[in-house]
């Protein structure tokens, strides 16, 4: 039987401008190329999950102007059920504003719009779907009362809590120890535990520091590097794929749904970490967020490739 995954988190409209380097403060750059492409970190994640091969379902808000329409029939050309996402009668869908430079790195700006409003009464009102789920994986571009509402849901009926902490923000202990695993990276791992994240060994104590919070199992991504996994079954670093960046926006939402559909298709840690991995370094060399979101097979493909070599 197919486990099932729900994801509550943002969506929005990403803008983006590639340019050799990004401009600094007080500056203007000219000369870069635009291009428009659906985003917002839930949004990015459950693409990341279906495309992926997850039974996925989708709560957010949007707002009922052109971006909205244009997500939710980009969503469902994906096979994404849209039906738990809200239609905001008064806040237009959250936009973001991307600069990309020639290394694939990016600086982004978000006006959260409708994303603000996705309150706990929502969650509340989509209590049957959360708790009838397998798997609840989530971000932090929505409100942190939004967030415990949904993940209390989930601990009262024993759904598996994946809790991406970005943008990183400051996180209580009560929260902390419904959180069956969480994904930050480098600066989100030291934003939530004060340890600077420059190695294994420094990954390593800073996931200390949060499964001594009560966090089931602690994943800190760390780009190219891999990931560092701290969980009872396996410690250490899992190694990424060599691939050439050309935008490494939604990198860390891939590897979140990715994430969320190995676990559901019980590999374990190690596994999943590794398939997470895959989608990730494939996601980097497409512009995009959503644009470059991998489908199951190029995962698989790149998995065998590299167990081949």
């Amino acid at each position: 039987m197919t486990k099932k995954i729900v994801i509550v988190g943002s969506s929005n409209t990403d803008m983006i401008i590639q340019l050799k380097e990004i401009p600094k403060p007080g500056e203007t750059v000219i000369g870069g190329k635009f291009s428009i492409a659906a985003g917002g970190k839930g949004a990015n994640q459950a693409i990341a999950a279906v495309r992926a091969g997850g039974d996925v379902t989708f709560i957010s808000r949007i707002g009922k102007d052109m971006f909205g329409d244009s997500s939710l029939k980009s969503f469902a050309e994906d096979g994404l059920n849209v039906e738990k996402i809200i239609r905001d009668p008064a806040e237009p869908s959250g936009v973001a504003l991307i600069f990309v430079d020639a290394k694939g790195e990016n600086t982004i700006a978000v006006a959260s719009g409708a994303n603000a409003n996705l309150s706990s009464s929502d969650i509340s009102n989509k209590h049957d779907v959360i708790s009838g789920a397998d798997i609840l994986l989530m971000q932090l571009e929505i409100p942190i009362a939004t967030i415990e509402a949904a993940a209390q849901i989930a601990v009262e009926n024993d759904v598996k809590i994946i809790l991406n902490p970005a943008p990183a923000q400051h996180l209580n202990e009560n929260l902390l120890k419904k959180i069956s695993i969480i994904t930050p990276n480098e600066t989100e791992a030291e934003m939530i535990t004060g340890v600077p994240v420059k190695n294994g060994d420094d990954a390593e104590r800073a996931a200390k520091i949060l499964i001594d919070k009560g966090v089931g199992i602690v994943i800190i991504t760390l780009g190219a590097k891999g990931a560092f996994v701290f969980s009872n079954t396996f410690k250490g670093i899992v190694s990424s794929y060599k691939v050439k960046a050309v935008d490494t926006t939604a990198a860390g939402d891939v590897f979140n749904g990715a994430l969320a559909v190995a676990l559901s298709e019980n590999k374990n840690i190690k596994e999943a970490v590794r398939f997470a991995n895959a989608a990730a370094a494939l996601s980097v060399t497409k512009l995009g967020a959503q644009p470059s979101v991998p489908y199951k097979e190029e995962i698989c493909n790149l998995l065998e490739k590299e167990k081949i070599n």
